[in-house]
Formats: C-alpha cells, sequence, structure tokens
C-alpha cells in the first residue's frame, strides 16, 4: 500500500528531524508498504519553529488549507490513505469528508488507544500555546473524564532540536514532568508533539515508572495501515451521514478551495518535501 505522511513542519529546514523520522516511520512500517513524506509548502513559517504561528486560532485555521490540498493531492496520486502526523489534527474530520481514502489522525488516534491501555492518560508539551486546543479536541473525541491533565514540559523547540544529537536534557526534563503527571492521576502518557515523540522513541523511552508512553508517529502509521486493510477486507468507510459527515461534490470542492486559495489546490507538490 501506498500512505501519504504529512508533517506540520517544512521538513527541509529540519534535516536532523526529518532523517529520524524516515528511520523511524521505515523501522515500523510493513515492508511491503510505501510510506512518502511530506511537510508543508517552503516559507510557511517565519522560522523552523512551526509553533510561533500554530498557537494562534486564526493562523493555524488558515496554515490548515495546505492540509486539504495535500490530501486532495493524495487521493489524486492514488495513495491509499492519507496519515496526519501532527497531533494538533488540522480538519481532521472535514477531511474525511472531501477524501474517499482513509484519514487517520495522530491525536484523535493516540487519545482512544490511550484510553485501551490505561484508566486516564496525560499530555506532555513543549509548545506552550496549545493546551486549550488540545483540550478541545479530546472533548470533540467525548474523552474529557479520560484526561488526567495537560502539562508543558518547560522544553522549548530548540531543546527537541538540540536534542536530536544530544538528548540528555530533553530526557531528564521530560521523566521529570511525567512524574509530576502520573503523581496527578495519569497512568498512560501522550508527547504533544510529533518532534518530541521522535525523539524519545529513538532512545526507547516507552515507559516511565511503568507507565507507557504512547508513540503517536508509530501509530498513526500502523493504524493507517490497519484501517487500509480494513476498508480492503470489509468495506470500513468513514460514515456519509449528517452533516458533520456528507461528502460535497467533489467538483463543488475543487471550485471552492481554488477560489480561495488556488496556488494551493493545484500546487505543484514538487514544492513540498517528500
Amino acid at each position: 500500500m501506498r500512505i501519504w505522511h504529512q508533517s506540520f513542519t517544512v521538513l527541509d529546514n529540519v534535516p536532523a528531524y526529518k532523517a529520524l523520522v524516515r528511520a523511524h516511520i521505515d523501522r515500523i512500517k510493513r515492508p511491503d508498504t510505501e510510506v512518502d513524506m511530506h511537510g508543508l509548502l517552503p516559507q510557511t513559517f517565519p522560522s523552523n519553529y512551526p509553533g510561533t504561528d500554530l498557537g494562534y486560532a486564526f493562523l493555524l485555521h488558515m496554515h490548515s488549507t495546505q492540509w486539504a490540498a495535500a490530501a486532495l493531492t493524495a487521493a489524486d496520486r492514488g495513495y491509499d490513505a492519507f496519515a496526519m502526523c501532527t497531533m494538533l489534527d488540522p480538519l481532521h474530520r472535514h477531511l474525511k469528508t472531501i477524501v474517499d481514502i482513509p484519514v487517520v489522525a495522530a491525536a484523535e488516534t493516540a487519545f482512544h488507544v490511550a484510553c485501551m491501555h490505561g484508566q486516564r492518560f496525560g499530555m506532555l508539551l513543549f509548545m506552550e500555546r496549545v493546551v486549550a486546543r488540545y483540550h478541545d479536541q479530546i472533548r470533540e473525541c467525548g474523552l474529557s473524564d479520560r484526561c488526567a491533565g495537560i502539562r508543558e514540559t518547560g522544553l522549548k523547540f530548540d531543546d527537541i532540536v538540540d536534542g536530536f544529537s544530544a538528548p540528555g536534557k530533553v530526557l531528564d526534563r521530560f521523566s521529570e514532568a511525567a512524574r509530576g503527571l502520573i503523581a496527578a492521576g495519569a497512568d498512560v502518557l501522550i508527547p504533544g508533539e510529533v518532534p518530541l515523540n521522535v525523539l524519545l522513541a529513538t532512545h526507547g523511552v516507552d515507559q516511565i515508572d511503568g507507565v507507557p508512553v504512547i508513540d503517536s508517529l508509530a501509530l498513526t502509521i500502523k493504524m493507517t495501515e490497519t484501517m487500509v486493510d480494513l476498508r480492503r477486507l470489509t468495506g470500513l468507510r468513514h460514515s456519509r451521514h449528517g452533516f458533520h459527515n456528507a461528502a460535497p461534490a467533489a467538483d463543488r470542492t475543487r471550485a471552492v478551495m481554488q477560489f480561495y486559495c488556488p496556488d494551493l489546490v493545484f500546487a505543484d507538490v514538487d514544492r513540498q518535501d517528500a
């Protein structure tokens, strides 16, 4: 199967991270699965840190239009599924209505799987402005009563980037923050953003004091493979019933996208990181 991986970073701006993501995906995917990596378009953000924009609701929403364009491109190019490898899940419910391939969102998947492995989960972040966003996402999943808390680690993006080559500070700080969240009632931990997730997974951090640490990138890729399998074997598809699920006509979707953001709808995806 062919999976379109989508990141919220401009991947060529962070080559060490890109290489770790590639290595991690290659380690966990099935041998017969092809995963093509894509980031956002060059110059999307004013720096190599997406959080300068993503901590603001309007800018997050505007950047999310690239995800719609990417999902449409993935479907048009014959990919079997679209893997949303960011914990912010931009427009994930909307994207499921405009393409007829599985769309798998990292946070939505992590929240539900965490509930299968413990009673209450907690999140640990390095993007300090998005706590409210994650609470909204958890509430949309109907899992607010299963969340023990969302806390900052005290780490910053540059700490994570530096940690790719010298991980000691990040690992120590994460462990310290994790123990505080465990004491508050979390028995499953979810790293709040994929760069932190990848760093932890690369260094074998899959539990803290017996509390599992969810590897959201691996989970998203494996769930995407599963959703493709289920579609092929059982015909399982996303609901098309009701306002939140109904699929607009494909030509109308294209027309509206082209009206508001023509450079994205028919963007040359070779401009993206692949």
